[in-house]
């Protein structure tokens, strides 16, 4: 396992969830929720610099069957735009996370509504943990490495 603290992002229309992992990569934790607005990836940016942070891993919705979505699009664009900063980003598959995120809340006893602040948190620190875990468990980076201005490898 490569050692440094990582950021999960959660890319939305809305909002970006944003987690961060250990040192180590073994524990993913929620950090913050960006409005989307022009701005997102430069706050992004700024959050994992604050984290001294060695990569950042995105989430990609693919649909359930592997294909693509204007959600996806969304997120490629956004991936390519935080890969101009110089830190190494990942786009893994998070089929689901939001709908995992959304269930977990529950079963802690938040309604939707009293949820919406902390939802893509959740769901980045589920891409987030995924990612580590996956990690872990093959020994090689999850996912596909952003080249900046080329897109996913």
């Amino acid at each position: 396992m490569r050692a440094g603290i990582r950021v999960g992002v959660d890319v939305g229309k809305a909002r970006v969830g944003v987690a961060r992992s250990d040192l180590h990569g073994m524990l993913a934790t929620p950090v913050q929720t960006v409005a989307r607005s022009a701005s997102s990836a430069a706050e992004v940016l700024a959050i994992a610099r604050e984290h001294d942070a060695v990569e950042l891993v995105v989430g990609l919705p693919l649909s359930l069957s592997g294909g693509s979505t204007p959600s996806t699009d969304d997120a490629r664009a956004f991936a390519r735009e935080l890969s101009v900063s110089g830190v190494p980003v990942r786009l893994v598959d998070e089929r689901l996370s939001t709908v995992s995120a959304q269930q977990a809340l529950r079963a802690n006893g938040r309604t939707t509504k009293n949820s919406r602040a902390v939802i893509d948190q959740v769901a980045a620190v589920i891409i987030l943990q995924h990612a580590l875990d996956a990690e872990r468990s093959s020994g090689t980076p999850p996912g596909t490495l952003v080249v900046p201005d080329e897109g996913p490898e």
